[in-house]
């Protein structure tokens, strides 16, 4: 295959973060020319009253900043969501900060929600609304707490971001679950999760016009089973669209074919893959 070629002999040289830069760097480029890439004829699904084009979209975690939509569904993914966004600005954790587990098709990332800050994408976005490509187009925003916010402020740090990006959201996305922002997760315990979700929640649903944006709340896959039926029932509680499941990983399995060495080098991160 090209893309097996490609890896091989030019991407597996570069830094992972490199890789992934002129990779983006193409698809923001050339992949807004490209007609969309289906196997097989798209297949409308209707969830949270939005109407995706079909099932197979891109989650968060690639195009952090809203720079890549066009070309990303140029590549035929049915919906994009970006971010994850903070209410401020922040370069995120030290580099090296992304590692491959090659034989697992897998990755280990501490990237630290490296993003240019809530209101600049949201003028990217109000931009890219204004479009041809981006006024219809299913764009989901996901959003998370700024580093440098104490955990007792959450609330308003959230609020702050829903604000200024709800208006161009097909749907909001909570983040509370990456491993890579310290204490972030301990707002996935219900007495922390509930005001955040709660004013989130307010201000999808007092938008100009009426009009209402679905939310989201997105959970890690390390949360003990009653955790996760403690979410679910606030999410009911709240009268949330849905939950994301899930996100990276802070276990490292024995099934992993990489040399334990291999795996302790790359240090701490959330585990994605296979």
């Amino acid at each position: 295959m090209v893309y097996d070629a490609l890896f091989s002999t030019v991407f597996a040289r570069m830094d992972p973060e490199v890789a992934h830069e002129q990779a983006f760097r193409a698809i923001r480029l050339g992949g807004r020319l490209a007609r969309p890439l289906t196997a097989v004829p798209p297949a409308p699904r209707t969830v949270m009253g939005l109407t995706f084009p079909h099932a197979f979209g891109l989650a968060a975690g690639f195009d952090k900043n809203a720079r890549a939509v066009p070309g990303l569904l140029g590549l035929g993914f049915g919906h994009v969501e970006v971010g994850t966004v903070t209410a401020r600005p922040q370069p995120g954790n030290p580099r090296p900060r992304l590692f491959r587990l090659v034989d697992d098709r897998a990755v280990i990332n501490r990237m630290g929600f490296n993003n240019d800050g809530a209101a600049v994408v949201a003028a990217r976005l109000h931009r890219l609304r204004r479009t041809a490509v981006g006024t219809d187009a299913v764009i989901g925003v996901n959003i998370g707490k700024t580093k440098v916010v104490p955990a007792e402020e959450a609330v308003a740090d959230y609020v702050e971001s829903a604000r200024l990006l709800a208006p161009y959201a097909s749907y909001l996305v909570v983040n509370v679950s990456s491993p890579n922002t310290p204490g972030l997760r301990d707002l996935q315990s219900v007495d922390a999760l509930r005001p955040i979700l709660a004013a989130v929640r307010d201000v999808t649903e007092r938008l100009p016009q009426g009009r209402r944006v679905p939310l989201v709340v997105k959970i890690a896959p390390d949360l003990a089973d009653a955790d996760v039926d403690a979410v679910a029932d606030l999410a009911l509680e709240l009268g949330l669209d849905g939950i994301s499941a899930t996100n990276t990983t802070i276990e490292r399995p024995a099934s992993l074919l990489a040399d334990r060495a291999t795996v302790d080098a790359a240090g701490a991160g959330g585990l994605s893959g296979p």
